[in-house]
């Protein structure tokens, strides 16, 4: 009996001591970290490093861009629905806008153990953390407890359509070419609003987890380009989240890169 008591006594204690010490660290490290209250604050950070690294490439070109240097707040209800459908099904949480934001213990839970042991807890708050590290990486918070804080600040600042729409707005394919808008004018040539369904599952497959934009933009594969885009539309059917008759004609259409060739 006195081992038991010996035993809480020191789980209690270690208990109080980390009560003290994860608020501290917490504290600490948001101290280090730009200011993340808002989404202001995150659109203003993304705002001035995009247009930095866009500004840097034309800097001494004679001939005018093709695309506007400028970043513009991320606006999720420009998104074509087809592409939400697609990333959110390729990132393993297809009913990511059918669940609850993730708050409270549960979400706490899982800052802690990935900061501290690097695991993964399932449900739809793994991709919510996952959207919130890509926006804390593109500010260039990488080390592992900076990240849980910033992974907070920013989870706390947007909602999670703004989740999904920062995302997609600040992913980079190459120097000078960021988001989606950006990288459907460098594959197809138009705006992402103009893109059909064969195209969005195409435009997929440069994104995470895929990030094949090497291959779509010098037509490597279609074969396996063509395969891949088909069974992702597939998969939308498979979870109600497209008709048949749509996939079938999205699948009846050829790679669009060969025929550009």
């Amino acid at each position: 009996m006195g081992e038991v008591k010996s035993v809480l006594w020191i789980l209690l204690f270690l208990l109080g001591l980390a009560g003290v010490l994860l608020p501290v660290a917490y504290l600490y490290h948001a101290s280090k970290l730009p200011q993340l209250d808002s989404e202001y604050d995150v659109e203003k950070l993304l705002k001035n490093s995009i247009e930095g690294e866009r500004m840097s490439l034309v800097v001494g070109l004679m001939v005018k861009p093709d695309r506007p240097i400028t970043f513009t707040r991320p606006d999720f209800a420009r998104l074509p629905k087809d592409l939400v459908a697609l990333y959110i099904t390729q990132m393993g949480c297809p009913t990511y806008f059918q669940t609850p934001r993730e708050d409270g213990v549960a979400w706490a839970w899982r800052l802690l153990v990935g900061a501290t042991v690097n695991a993964r807890p399932g449900g739809d708050g793994r991709c919510e953390r996952l959207l919130a590290a890509r926006i804390a990486m593109k500010l260039g918070v990488n080390e592992s407890l900076p990240l849980a804080v910033a992974i907070n600040k920013i989870h706390a600042s947007l909602q999670k359509d703004q989740l999904i729409a920062y995302d997609l707005a600040i992913t980079s394919f190459e120097r000078g070419v960021v988001g989606v808008e950006d990288v459907a004018y460098k594959l197809f040539g138009k705006e992402l609003d103009r893109l059909q369904l064969a195209e969005l599952a195409e435009l997929q497959l440069a994104l995470p987890p895929h990030n094949y934009y090497r291959a779509l933009k010098t037509c490597q594969n279609a074969a396996i380009i063509k395969q891949n885009r088909d069974y992702m539309l597939t998969q939308l059917v498979e979870l109600d989240l497209l008709t048949d008759e749509k996939a079938r004609n999205a699948i009846a259409q050829p790679v669009s890169c060969m025929l550009r060739r």
